[in-house]
């Protein structure tokens, strides 16, 4: 048999191969996304395919992360005993968020939303200077720039006293930076870890397969999350990122420490032995942790997002860097502007991932035939990431409205359900519009060929992104 004999049987083999394999566990765009690519490029298709194709950890990692789910309830169940009751009007919504992640909604924390960039980084440093007990940092980009360098001088003196410190990074986000940062951490007495490190030998985790959240805990009193990393807000050239962080105290952080510890855990088999500790009341406002991941049994965060815009009966804006939605998210959007409901999109004129952007081009002109009202923020990359739906609920945190942050990603999210920390948000997102250009249908059609043409490739590959 000739050398082309056999690899046209190779090549055929892959074909028929997939179309058995691929379309199992995976959405309509994902499976046309794998089969239009290994029917074209069968080789190049089946490695890429056999390095990322398979979005589900080792059997391993799920085992570790069953034993946590005894830890988890048993938080909740202190949590629910101590701070009973759950938010006025956001019951249906508090309660699919503690089935989708597991941790209740409670009321008694102080929330304030920071968009100052360094004016962030000040807080987490003055927060670490005070911290007597133990400072617990799960980031995506930790960076031995400017910025890094302060949190790792602040780490420094905290370890000085007497302080535990943590920090778990993730090693494809931080890989610019990666071992210098892991350097000045270990170099201080700082514990540093990677999160989910790509391992050929035993159970190899998935390059794309990443801890996306931005979690900063200190004492089990102080939180932060949001959508900020600890890098200089200019690390890429000609871009300024614009963010929105939350500062929590209260009971909610005992849920942001359960997750920090459980991200911990999941890397190492260590935690510590007392029970996590549940703050007192510091202010009245609801607060619900929605952690998400490939290990929960479903899409924590898109699950909630898509039933609250079918529940919408007002308005709905969503801010978001990145958006290559599923066919759920956006059959919500349309059904809902079709019963009347604004659906404000925001996302940033600046670009800093090329292809992304010209998939999620691709829906602007779908969303806008439908009455999605799409805006572009000037200047900044507004890489922040945040919901409102009619004055009664507001998501802030890490995941974006992508399908990589839906399936792929550990995200994290803050759901706040009183009038004032909704109404805080709402004022933040009314700046996002004062400082966009809305997008007309007109103005968008008169686009170059080649650029839709260039969107519409983009598209194919999106489930793939």
């Amino acid at each position: 048999m000739s050398f082309e004999t056999a690899f046209y049987i190779l090549e055929w083999t892959i074909r028929i191969g997939a179309l058995a394999i691929v379309p199992a566990r995976r959405t309509p765009a994902a499976t046309r996304g794998w089969l239009l690519l290994i029917f074209f490029l069968p080789v190049p298709g089946l490695l890429l395919f056999l390095a990322i194709g398979r979005p589900r950890f080792p059997a391993w990692r799920i085992e570790r992360f069953r034993a946590l789910m005894p830890l988890f309830d048993s938080l909740a169940a202190r949590m629910e005993e101590a701070h009973p009751g759950r938010p006025a009007g956001g019951e249906a919504t508090a309660a699919l968020a503690r089935h989708l992640g597991r941790m209740p909604a409670v009321g008694g924390n102080g929330i304030e939303l920071i968009e100052d960039y360094d004016g962030t980084i000040d807080r987490l440093v003055a927060d670490i200077d005070e911290a007597r007990h133990h400072v617990r940092l799960v980031v995506y980009i930790f960076a031995n720039d400017r910025t890094g360098r302060r949190v790792i001088a602040a780490l420094a003196r905290a370890v000085l006293r007497g302080v535990a410190c943590q920090v778990l990074l993730d090693p494809v986000g931080s890989h610019h930076w990666r071992h210098g940062t892991i350097r000045e951490l270990t170099a201080v007495g700082v514990d540093v870890r990677e999160a989910l490190p790509f391992r050929l030998l035993r159970g190899r985790t998935r390059r794309d397969m990443r801890n996306h959240r931005k979690l900063f805990v200190i004492d089990g009193l102080i939180g932060y999350t949001g959508s900020q990393n600890i890098v200089d807000r200019d690390f890429r050239p000609g871009i300024v990122n614009r963010e929105l962080v939350a500062r929590v105290t209260g009971p909610v952080v005992a849920e942001m420490e359960m997750l920090v510890r459980a991200d911990w855990y999941l890397e190492t088999v260590t935690m510590p032995a007392e029970d996590v500790y549940i703050p007192a009341a510091t202010g009245g406002r609801h607060a619900q942790i929605l952690p998400s991941g490939a290990e929960y049994p479903l899409e924590g965060f898109e699950t909630l997002l898509v039933w609250q815009i079918h529940q919408a009966r007002r308005r709905v804006v969503l801010t978001t860097p990145y958006f290559i939605p599923d066919e759920d998210v956006l059959g919500a959007m349309r059904t809902a502007v079709a019963r009347g409901v604004t659906v404000e999109l925001i996302i940033s004129a600046a670009v800093d991932q090329r292809l992304v952007n010209l998939a999620q081009c691709s829906y602007y002109s779908d969303l806008m035939r439908a009455g999605v009202c799409v805006h572009l923020f000037r200047g900044e990359l507004l890489h922040a990431k945040n919901v409102s739906v009619d004055g009664t609920l507001a998501i802030l945190g890490s995941s974006n409205v992508d399908l990589r942050s839906f399936q792929l990603n550990d995200e994290v999210s803050l759901l706040l359900f009183d009038d004032a920390s909704v109404a805080d948000v709402e004022r933040v997102q009314q700046g996002y519009l004062a400082g966009s250009d809305r997008l007309t249908r007109e103005r968008w059609n008169r686009r170059p060929a080649l650029r839709k043409l260039a969107e519409n490739i983009a598209r194919l590959l999106s489930p793939l992104l």
